[in-house]
């Protein structure tokens, strides 16, 4: 399918963590923005640092996908801890930001075994400076989560990004 929304857990039922639900509006999404998210999470195990973080990143190009390179940190990139990433963005000892907060979804490891869920919820996109390579068009990513080389879970996206 290429244009629209879509997502899929790519985990075929054998990783601890599955995403059961994800909807994201407006279609496509607009930088800047509001982005309206809703999402649910079951993971069956407890995630710990180190947590690396596979990103396969395409775009549509006519008829063909081509994978974009790994550049300034965006791109099919692999970062080998997630973890160490979170805690730069939100200093460790700091409360989540919301609506994290309110709906008891931690935003530092580790991650403890449960559901999470995160109701329909309006996040701010910025006016980021993207690269030129990563404006308007539709993109897929394949994003795999492991552990010891073990994968904790797997999700595709399909979606469509218009930059002003």
């Amino acid at each position: 399918q290429v244009g629209g929304f879509a997502w899929e857990d790519c985990g075929d039922g054998k990783d601890p963590v599955v995403l059961k639900s994800l909807s994201v509006a407006p279609d496509p999404i607009s930088i800047p923005g509001s982005l309206r998210v809703s999402a649910a999470v079951s993971s069956s195990k407890a995630m710990a640092s180190p947590l690396k973080a596979v990103l396969v990143v395409e775009k549509a190009l006519g008829d063909l996908w081509i994978q974009l390179p790994c550049i300034d940190q965006l791109g099919s990139c692999t970062y080998n801890d997630v973890c160490t990433i979170l805690d730069d963005l939100i200093p460790p000892g700091t409360t989540c930001p919301e609506p994290l907060l309110t709906y008891g979804i931690p935003c530092h490891c580790p991650f403890k075994a449960g559901s999470y869920s995160l109701p329909a919820s309006d996040f701010d996109l910025p006016d980021v400076e993207l690269p030129a390579w990563m404006t308007n068009g539709n993109y897929r990513v394949r994003a795999v989560v492991s552990s010891g080389g073990q994968e904790l879970g797997c999700v595709k996206l399909a979606f469509s990004l218009q930059s002003q």
